[in-house]
């Protein structure tokens, strides 16, 4: 059984980046961390996968376009977010 796939795009300094990440490590999810401070391929990748993001983090969980920090901390507190990292 292949393992869930986890993206979430961050930026340098972020807080709320931080905030997601840590909660995702605490749930012992991996996850691809992509920076994207400097712009580059893997922002435009983001914009293609959720057109009207302009923050960060961007969480996917799977297919599933997660949202910021404060969606995967809603996802949490409602207890949706294990059933979705279990796929």
């Amino acid at each position: 059984m292949s393992q869930l796939k986890i993206d979430v795009y961050t930026k340098f300094a972020c807080p709320f980046c931080v905030r997601a990440k840590r909660l995702l490590s605490a749930k012992g999810a991996e996850f691809n961390e992509y920076d994207i401070t400097m712009g580059g391929p893997k922002r435009e990748e983001m914009l293609q996968r959720a057109p009207n993001a302009m923050t960060v983090p961007q969480i996917f969980i799977g297919d599933v376009h997660v949202g910021g920090s404060d969606d995967l901390a809603e996802l949490e507190e409602t207890g949706k977010l294990d059933s979705m990292l279990a796929g």
